[in-house]
Parts: C-alpha cells; sequence; structure tokens
C-alpha cells in the first residue's frame, strides 16, 4: 500500500534528493555566471528535473536562489556546531554568536554572495541586496536553533531576541565593511570584518 511507512519514507527521500539537486544546481548556476541570472527552465535542466518539480518544491526563481544562497550561510553554523561539540564548556550566547560570525568563517561566504548578487560595482542589484536579506533571514532561523540547543538554561525568547539583534547587526557590518573594503575577501579586509565584529559585539553587550 501507498501509505506503509516504508512508501511514505521512501517518497519523502525522493522528494528530499530533489530538492537537494535544485539547490545544488542553482548554486552551481550562480558560480559558472557568477550571477542569479539563469532562468527556471535552464535550473531544471541542470538538476536534471521537470519544472514542474522546481515548483513542487519552490514558490518562484527567487525562492530557490534565496534558499541556495542561505544554505551557504547555514552551512557556516553547521561548521560552528562541529567546532563547539569539541569546545570547552562555558561559552556564552553572545560569545558563539561572537565565534560564528568571525571573518574566517562569514568572510568568504559574504564576499562570494555579495559578488554574486549585488550586480555591477557601479549600479549594485536592489534584487541582489533583497536576496541578500532573504538569505541571512535562514542563517538567523538555523542559528537560533543551534545556540538555543546550545545553551538550553537560557530562556529560548531570550536567544531569539540576541540572535536578531546579533545578525541584523551583521547587516549593518556588512554595510560598513563593504564600504572599506570593497567585500573582497583580503587578510587586511578579515582584519577590518573583526574589528567591526568587535565594536558589535560591544553594542550588544551594553546594558
Amino acid at each position: 500500500m501507498s501509505g506503509t511507512p516504508a512508501a511514505v519514507d521512501r517518497r519523502a527521500a525522493l522528494k528530499a534528493k530533489s530538492r537537494k539537486a535544485i539547490l545544488d544546481a542553482a548554486a552551481d548556476l550562480m558560480r559558472e555566471r557568477r550571477s542569479p541570472g539563469f532562468s527556471v527552465d535552464e535550473l531544471a535542466t541542470a538538476a536534471d528535473v521537470s519544472r514542474r518539480t522546481v515548483f513542487n518544491h519552490f514558490d518562484s526563481l527567487e525562492a530557490v536562489i534565496t534558499a541556495a544562497a542561505g544554505r551557504m550561510l547555514v552551512d557556516i553554523v553547521d561548521a560552528m556546531e562541529a567546532e563547539a561539540a569539541n569546545a570547552s564548556d562555558g561559552a556564552t550566547v553572545l560569545g558563539d554568536l561572537a565565534a560564528a560570525g568571525s571573518a574566517d568563517h562569514l568572510v568568504p561566504t559574504v564576499a562570494y554572495l555579495i559578488e554574486v548578487l549585488g550586480g555591477d560595482e557601479q549600479e549594485p542589484s536592489e534584487r541582489g541586496a533583497v536576496l541578500m536579506q532573504r538569505a541571512v533571514a535562514l542563517f538567523t532561523e538555523r542559528m537560533s536553533a543551534s545556540i538555543a540547543g546550545r545553551h538550553p538554561r537560557v530562556p529560548e525568547r531570550r536567544v531569539a531576541f540576541l540572535v536578531a539583534a546579533f545578525c541584523g547587526g551583521l547587516m549593518g557590518l556588512v554595510d560598513h565593511w563593504t564600504a572599506a573594503t570593497g567585500a573582497v575577501d583580503t587578510p587586511a579586509s578579515r582584519r577590518i570584518w573583526n574589528d567591526l565584529l568587535a565594536d558589535l559585539v560591544l553594542v550588544l553587550r551594553e546594558p
């Protein structure tokens, strides 16, 4: 019967496989073209799925691009969790956020996303800015869940508020960093990022 647990698990696995194929293809197309300038048909062909399958998983092409960009940022949270598992206890919520937001973690991905989503240097893309904000929103959601799991004694609402404040501050940090460095990934630009991050942490520590 189609409703058996095994059949349900099989359908779920196939659905997850299709979604991953779409996101992988979107990421590959963005990397190849250095922009999100591809069509749904091109995406479907690259993912080896039908156009209908793309829309079974995503409401629009913008949603695919947002999810692909967001996944790059979410991967940073996963890496942070792996590092935290090997670290000693005693870290604070803000300490974990600062560690996740360090230049070594975020600058390579942020610089790449600004290049791919941001449009021409002389004429920045409003669409790119919106896509970046949406990707950061996915990062914020994943970060909230991760930090709440790491700090179960801290009220979940407080974690959510602090993560939201931190990630909102990151958007401002990115603007300042981009203006100062041109959004290139260099040792000097990473130092500037970490200086700005230290300022952000100080602001969040103020009563």
